[in-house]
């Protein structure tokens, strides 16, 4: 499969990642660049997609970052994974459900690994342990480009959540790898890695 992974091993300011993953969208848009996919971090930094409102900041003196990602308001920190892609649909199922599914999966597996059973929710985007959410995703097409993508709270400070409504919840409806009791969370790259490049084969 044709696609590159990269693995950023220290925080990525936002911005400085939203410029570069929009680089490698316009590079496969002008048939220069292949399908990419990225994990890493950001530091503590709160973004808004198209469908967030200012009732949603409960802390008004955070600085929001607007997006033209799907979804609401939601945080990034340290100890909470992101997976970045730059996927072209041109030459797969140009279907956006499907690329959710894809996404869906692939967290769900991952979590499996560390024995945390999930489930997605076709009315609240994301993916879920019991009725806290761990991961959030949030898609935007372009030309049949998809990028984007999803985070998943490993062992972030889950309690920066309180200054915002996240993806419209209640701050005690998110959750961790961490906060489901589980101290041993070893291969997180890798198994990121193992199970999106798995999972991308079938989109």
């Amino acid at each position: 499969m044709n696609v590159e992974i990269k693995i950023s091993k220290r925080p990525i300011p936002y911005i400085k990642a939203l410029k570069y993953l929009e680089k490698r969208v316009n590079d496969i848009k002008s048939k220069k660049g292949k399908d990419f996919i990225w994990i890493l971090e950001h530091p503590t930094t709160y973004t808004a997609g198209v469908r967030a409102s200012n009732e949603e900041i409960l802390d008004k003196k955070i600085k929001i970052i607007p997006t033209n990602r799907g979804g609401k308001i939601t945080l990034h920190n340290p100890g909470q994974k992101i997976v970045y892609f730059a996927i072209n649909l041109n030459d797969k199922k140009k279907d956006i459900r499907n690329f959710i599914k894809f996404i869906e999966k692939s967290i769900i597996d991952f979590l499996k690994i560390y024995k945390i059973k999930s489930k997605s929710d076709r009315k609240n985007i994301g993916i879920w342990v019991k009725n806290k959410k761990i991961a959030a995703i949030g898609v935007k097409v372009s030309r049949w480009v998809a990028y984007h993508g999803c985070s998943i709270n490993i062992k972030n400070n889950i309690k920066e959540y309180q200054k915002i409504i996240p993806c419209g919840l209640s701050n005690n409806k998110i959750t961790s790898i961490k906060n489901e009791g589980i101290l041993k969370i070893n291969k997180v790259e890798e198994n990121l890695k193992k199970t999106f490049v798995s999972n991308l084969r079938d989109i």
